[in-house]
């Protein structure tokens, strides 16, 4: 095996290994939570079951839905608990290839960006959950005997979910786009018009089609664009200074 084959074989070795010990995790949690995944499920229709008339009784349509619906629910929420062990992992493997600069600002915008999917998930289902469940129940006409399926419902709330999560993102986004120098502060003031149509289209597109959800998605959504760019001035400010010691220092 020649010289340059060889890091690249180890690179390799070293992404299948912490591949592995991801899938472990996520294995690990899946295995734990699946004994108690249908009380998890009820968990997690609360917003809606608390809504519904009688008993707030739920129907399954399928012949292998009340197995395979919390089994999905499981694995899901398995992954999204490993999300942050995944993220170190891909950190570890990146980390030794980044500048020591890039490295300062890595570990910040990792456990960020973790808080903020979570915040984002939390946020859609105390808020953003209640508020939707609440309009349709209410919305549909009477006589009519709301009974939804429980594959649906755990489609849709998944939905939301990962909607929000990614939503959230949105400052982290921002921040690296501008310290990679993709855009500017002055640039993406300017452009704040077409940023808040723009989060009202993506509302809609990542949405289920309700008026209600896309505008709790799309408000939150330029509000942390707002955000993202207030952090952003620090870029320029934290430029500015590294750039007064290097005068000072050639001077």
């Amino acid at each position: 095996m020649s010289d340059q084959e060889q890091p690249l074989v180890t690179h390799l070795v070293e992404l299948r290994n912490r591949l592995l010990k991801s899938v472990l995790v996520v294995l690990t949690l899946f295995l734990g939570m699946f004994y108690f995944a249908n009380d998890l499920y009820l968990i997690l229709v609360e917003p809606l079951s608390t809504l519904l008339p009688d008993t707030g009784n739920m129907i399954a349509t399928g012949v292998a839905s009340p197995f395979l619906v919390p089994f999905k629910m499981t694995l899901v929420l398995a992954i999204l608990l490993s999300v942050p062990f995944i993220l170190f992992q891909i950190w570890s493997f990146i980390a030794p290839g980044l500048y020591q600069h890039e490295k300062k600002f890595g570990i910040p915008l990792l456990i960020s960006s973790v808080i903020l999917f979570y915040a984002g998930i939390a946020f859609a289902y105390y808020v953003v959950l209640p508020l939707v469940f609440g309009f349709f129940t209410a919305a549909g006409p009477e006589g009519i005997s709301f009974l939804p399926d429980i594959t649906n419902i755990l489609n849709f709330i998944l939905k939301i979910f990962f909607a929000f999560g990614i939503a959230f993102e949105i400052p982290i986004a921002t921040f690296l786009m501008v310290l990679t120098g993709i855009t500017t502060v002055k640039s993406l003031g300017e452009k704040r018009p077409y940023i808040f149509l723009g989060c009202f289209v993506v509302g809609m597109l990542v949405t289920p089609p309700d008026v209600i959800s896309q505008t709790v998605l799309a408000l939150p959504m330029y509000l942390l664009f707002e955000i993202g760019v207030l952090f952003s001035r620090t870029v320029k400010r934290h430029d500015d200074e590294e750039e007064q010691q290097e005068n000072s220092i050639a001077e």
